[in-house]
């Protein structure tokens, strides 16, 4: 993208909210010089369930976005979450050819490891290479150029459930939009708040969005664990809702005005104004009445993905601890709760390492979207995704090709 044009656009498509950033690429990285967003019509639990919601506010904040940095956006990087995406870690085994391992090798015993049973409705999103193996040695990042008989590589696959990702690429072609490339949500975060200190000695990140929370575990600079689950801030907002008896979109106002994820951390005497359903006056309650409506269901999102880490196996490894994200990550007591139901130090993460707009882009919030441009600017590709595309007859054709390369 960077060689071909200065601009790099990423699209976070949220059930909560669309948020479209564009990333001016420098000598020294990115700027962002412009941001739109607005409420998102028409996702639910992070898939489409609605195209011509989602298309229209795909459009507003993409116009948002183009009137704030002076361009036209044609082509954009976007994310993709929901509970049909499947991460799992494969290895592939290849001999490599005249005792040197060359760019050849590399590529083939990528397509090895990949070389799993992936069902017809399921499509591979990220094929990322975790460490490579020559011979008896082993913890190769880039094995390129090293002399050896047998090159063995470790991946982790993320996989998505193909008409979510079709829906996904639909909504913005009729947006107007090119896809340039698909990026699992979480990676995108990864990219924008984690250290490479971080990745190596060993951490998980929580992207706690509207309808979904998603999980990456990194070890050893690699990505390790992926994993999403169909909760999120939304399921507080119903909550509140219930509880409180107030209609969901004051709820959702209560929340981030006075929120609080620990009941311990207010005061009794703290209070506020519940707006009422069906006409009747507002009331006056206690601010930890909404808290011990919150606690509970954050409790039970943040032990849910305590699970997850333990049934991955790699609970041990989270030795810098936990990095929160997303909207819900902003409630007050959050960071404190985690690291109760955690027992490891847990901090937010917000957008680093980029320039111009950075006061604006600053929170959990965008996270994703800058998270997205990072992605666009390292991936040099000239790929277009396309609603209608026929990926098997596009792999089975390519894999032909090469074949006939490497045997003439």
């Amino acid at each position: 993208m960077a060689k071909r044009d200065d601009k790099v656009i990423g699209l976070d498509i949220g059930t909560t909210k669309i948020c479209a950033i564009v990333g001016q690429v420098t000598d020294d990285g990115i700027d962002v010089i412009g941001i739109g967003s607005h409420p998102s019509r028409g996702l639910r639990k992070g898939v489409v369930i609605n195209i011509e919601s989602t298309v229209e506010s795909i459009k507003k904040a993409v116009e948002e976005a183009e009137l704030m940095a002076g361009c036209e956006i044609n082509s954009v990087y976007t994310g993709i979450s929901g509970g049909h995406i499947r991460g799992i870690n494969s290895h592939g085994i290849v001999a490599v050819k005249n005792r040197e391992v060359g760019q050849a090798d590399v590529d083939r015993v990528i397509d090895a490891a990949q070389a799993v049973a992936i069902p017809l409705d399921r499509e591979v999103i990220h094929v990322i290479p975790q460490e490579y193996r020559i011979d008896d040695q082993d913890s190769i990042k880039d094995p390129v150029g090293m002399s050896g008989v047998r090159l063995e590589a470790k991946v982790h696959i993320v996989s998505a459930a193909v008409t979510s990702a079709q829906n996904l690429i639909k909504c913005c072609n009729r947006a107007g939009l090119n896809v340039s490339d698909i990026c699992l949500e979480q990676l995108a975060s990864a990219d924008s708040t984690l250290s490479e200190e971080e990745k190596d000695l060993g951490v998980g990140i929580i992207d706690i969005g509207g309808g979904t929370t998603d999980l990456a575990i990194f070890s050893g600079g690699s990505l390790v664990h992926t994993s999403v689950l169909s909760i999120g801030g939304n399921h507080v907002t119903n909550d509140i809702a219930v509880g409180l008896r107030t209609p969901t979109a004051e709820a959702e106002k209560i929340k981030l005005k006075y929120g609080c994820a620990m009941s311990s951390l207010t005061q009794k005497e703290e209070t506020i104004e519940v707006p009422s359903v069906g006409g009747r006056a507002d009331r006056i309650m206690s601010r930890q009445i909404l808290a011990e409506i919150i606690e509970p269901r954050m409790e039970e999102i943040f032990s849910l993905v305590h699970q997850e880490i333990v049934n991955s196996g790699y609970a041990d490894l989270c030795a810098s601890g936990i990095v929160l994200t997303g909207g819900s990550s902003l409630l007050e007591g959050t960071c404190e709760l985690a690291e109760q139901v955690f027992n490891v130090p847990v901090r937010r993460g917000q957008p680093e390492n980029i320039g111009g707009l950075v006061e604006v882009v600053k929170s959990p919030i965008y996270a994703t979207g800058v998270g997205l441009v990072l992605h666009g600017r390292a991936d040099q590709s000239d790929h277009r995704f396309t609603a209608r595309e026929s990926s098997i007859y596009s792999k089975v054709k390519d894999r032909m090709s090469n074949w006939i390369a490497e045997i003439f």
